[in-house]
């Protein structure tokens, strides 16, 4: 296999798993770990990944905005996973507000034989999707970013401060220790901001690629939240500052 048609495989790699490890490669490619170095080395100077001990990281932006399709095939088991301990907390009854994340897709699948939910939401997936269920849906209305699936905008504003729900359940695009929780776009940040207003609870849903992340902008702080819920344990200065803002961590 020609180095050109290698480096090719390895981004397509790193753009499906957002990390990638030097001694996976060198098996999966049969050649040296050095080679593989060499390979990351050119694909970081290219501006396509980020060299990290042992391996690679996909480079990101603060305001990239992934479109929902490539966002819904990104680490999916990991939101099954988180969307299954997520249903867990949810109760026959309660009203929720949902944001357009592929994780609340994932916790709609997970929440079917929950009776009498009410989700507002400004996701059209979500509608389409479970156009047939028993859940009660209403849909914010709005302008719609068909990059994402998302109804923005001053009429799903309104739609949002005529209810008062149970608990807001959303996603976000990184989490900082010092810059709080963050999103790579203005439009659906101001949406989450007001779901987190009316809701009694917030339960925030990001697997562990979230973590340590800045993006464009913040949404809300860490005392906003109630619950989080991750795919494996957090480091212990995450878990510190967990305490310290009386979070339940949930993984």
């Amino acid at each position: 296999m020609l180095g050109m048609e290698r480096r090719q495989k390895i981004v397509d790699l790193i753009q499906k798993d957002r990390k990638i490890y030097v001694s996976k490669l060198s098996h999966l490619f049969d050649v040296t770990e050095e080679t593989i170095r060499r390979d990351l080395e050119k694909l970081e100077i290219e501006n396509k990944l980020t060299r990290t001990y042992g391996g690679a990281v996909l480079t990101q932006h603060t305001n990239e905005d992934l479109p929902f399709p490539k966002r819904e095939s990104i680490n999916r088991e990991l939101k099954q996973k988180i969307a299954l301990k997520a249903a867990e907390l949810i109760n026959d009854g309660d009203t929720i507000m949902m944001d357009t994340s592929s994780t609340c897709l994932e916790l709609m699948e997970a929440l079917q034989d929950k009776k009498g939910l009410t989700i507002i939401t400004n996701s059209i997936k979500i509608p389409y999707n479970f156009v047939n269920s028993n859940f009660n849906i209403i849909s914010t209305g709005g302008t719609l970013r068909a990059h994402s699936l998302a109804l923005v905008g001053p009429v799903a504003h309104d739609t949002l401060q005529n209810y008062y729900v149970d608990m807001a359940v959303m996603s976000c695009k990184g989490l900082s220790l010092d810059k709080g929780i963050m999103e790579s776009n203005e439009p659906e940040s101001e949406l989450k901001k007001s779901m987190v207003k009316q809701a009694e609870k917030f339960i925030l849903l990001a697997d562990h690629t979230k973590f340590n992340k800045t993006a464009f902008i913040k949404f809300c702080d860490f005392f906003d939240i109630n619950y989080i819920i991750t795919d494996c344990a957090p480091s212990e200065n995450w878990l510190e500052l967990f305490i310290k803002f009386n979070i339940q961590i949930i993984y």
